[in-house]
């Protein structure tokens, strides 16, 4: 007997994005969205087009440049909403409207302050409404797992009437446990006498540590959609992560007799670029994607894993696209080769964008004994080249125990070049006076500065991560250096150029 077909339904750009300092610019959402549909994922949830002007925008451009996936647009049940989701999904060449109403007690109440029969008259109208722009239509059941049986019955079946294809039934705020989450599936299969119409969908929040779990025993009980995001992010303690759930049913098919469409060969890549935009690290004993999710440090492990790799390893990392980081590049090597290598680690660059990261690449080969994969990684991660109207050209630093801490910095503002010299506590906060000296932004506070080793050795490259609101705009910036000092100022400098930008919308 043939697996059945699980569509992976990814909601980074969307739900992902509402987790709080994961905000993406629109070259950002682009750039993921690209890796998602290279990949494999069914559907793409590109963002929530009535919330905002930009929101609509990302939609709009996700649309068109999504090759395979279905693009969703994420809707209240509101006429206004599924009009703008409906318009900003045009240039799909696959759409898919996802609109939602609550159904427990207590959101009915307190949240939209409607009887259950008015809810029962917004999802008719809601869904179609929805089907008047495409036949692809996805109805939720916000704070599933918490409505009453009866009710979510009556509510999935009147859903499927009006013509929702797709019903999601999610675990809004982590609430479930297993056993009980397959029970509201099993009910609604054996309840609703239309439910063949309709595809089942699976949605857990984190809460409790229980969204692949949750994911997985909703799929078990017959559903056969899965929502996730990459790196579990999401609002709260996230969402379900898509390379736990893939990987899962994957590793184990005598148990999960499932299968996909993704390319797991990408999911590292997909990890790491989504950290990269977004500043969070993945924390290092992370299922599938951490650091330490292939290492082996116990003597008895090692030993396993000389004699047989099977002993300690339940799946291989090539098959998540890691591969052993290894000297395979220095200053002498060429365009061609850096190419190949940058294709190799899934990375696809414009001209333009491998001529800056070709040129930064041979001065660390000039100035770095070793260059691994991952010092690689870190430049391509370093998203300088998008905002040049503020640049980096020089910095002297003087530190140590005595100070005072000073910087001498040189920067390019409008192409002129400017010089300031500042002092602070410590040198990153001289660097950063210095900046500010330069280019003055005194409603900007610096929410995060993060710091941590590309690789080991004293030569490593830090990567840095900086992180500036202004009056509610929340922007990130990365850079990498073998001088930490320099790869602060960079951060800054992009976290920087990209408030601007913003300031000009």
């Amino acid at each position: 007997m043939g697996k059945d077909r699980i569509i992976i339904f990814d909601t980074t750009l969307r739900d992902g994005e509402q987790s709080p300092g994961c905000s993406m610019h629109l070259e950002e959402k682009l750039c993921m969205a690209e890796i998602l549909d290279r990949m494999g994922v069914d559907v793409i949830e590109a963002g929530f087009p009535i919330a905002s002007q930009g929101d609509f925008e990302s939609v709009q451009e996700v649309a068109k440049r999504v090759k395979n996936a279905a693009v969703a647009g994420l809707c209240r049940a509101k006429t206004a909403d599924i009009e703008a989701s409906a318009e900003a999904l045009k240039p799909a060449k696959r759409r898919r409207i996802h609109t939602f109403i609550s159904t427990s007690p207590l959101h009915m109440q307190f949240k939209l302050q409607m009887s259950p029969e008015a809810v029962l008259e917004a999802i008719a109208e809601s869904v179609a409404t929805a089907r008047k722009f495409t036949d692809d239509v996805e109805w939720s059941a916000e704070d599933a797992t918490r409505t009453e049986d009866d009710f979510l019955c009556r509510c999935v079946e009147t859903a499927i009437k009006a013509g929702a294809t797709t019903i999601n039934l999610p675990d809004t705020v982590g609430y479930s446990i297993p056993e009980e989450y397959a029970a509201m599936f099993t009910l609604v299969l054996n309840h609703v006498p239309n439910i063949d119409r309709a595809v089942l969908s699976v949605h857990c929040h984190n809460d409790l540590g229980l969204a692949a779990a949750n994911s997985l025993a909703g799929i078990t009980a017959g559903a056969r959609q899965m929502e996730c995001t990459v790196n579990g992010i999401g609002e709260r303690a996230g969402n379900a992560a898509m390379e736990e759930l893939v990987m899962a049913m994957r590793t184990r098919p005598d148990k999960l007799p499932f299968e996909t469409g993704i390319d797991t060969a990408m999911i590292t890549i997909a990890s790491r670029t989504l950290s990269s935009i977004t500043g969070f690290s993945v924390q290092p004993n992370k299922a599938i994607v951490g650091a330490n999710a292939f290492a082996h440090e116990s003597g008895i492990h090692q030993d396993g894993m000389l004699k047989n790799q099977k002993t300690y390893e339940i799946m291989t990392p090539e098959s998540v696209g890691l591969h052993k980081s290894e000297l395979v590049l220095g200053k002498h090597s060429g365009r061609h080769a850096f190419k190949k290598k940058i294709e190799d680690l899934g990375y696809q660059l414009g001209d333009n964008a491998f001529q800056e990261i070709f040129k930064r690449f041979k001065d660390l080969a000039d100035r770095k004994k070793t260059v691994f994969d991952e010092d690689i990684i870190a430049l391509l991660g370093d998203d300088g080249t998008l905002y040049e109207r503020i640049k980096f050209d020089s910095l002297r630093v003087q530190a140590g125990s005595e100070g005072p801490q000073t910087a001498t910095l040189f920067l390019l503002v409008d192409g002129k070049k400017v010089e300031t010299e500042a002092t602070g506590n410590g040198p990153i906060d001289a660097i950063f006076m210095a900046i500010s000296n330069i280019f003055p932004h005194p409603d900007a506070n610096l929410l995060l500065y993060q710091v941590h080793a590309v690789t080991g050795g004293t030569d490593a490259q830090a990567s840095v991560t900086v992180k500036l609101e202004e009056n509610g705009i929340t922007v990130m910036g990365q850079s990498a250096d073998v001088d930490t000092m320099v790869a602060s100022a960079r951060a800054y400098i992009y976290a920087l150029n990209k408030l601007l930008k913003k300031r000009e919308k």
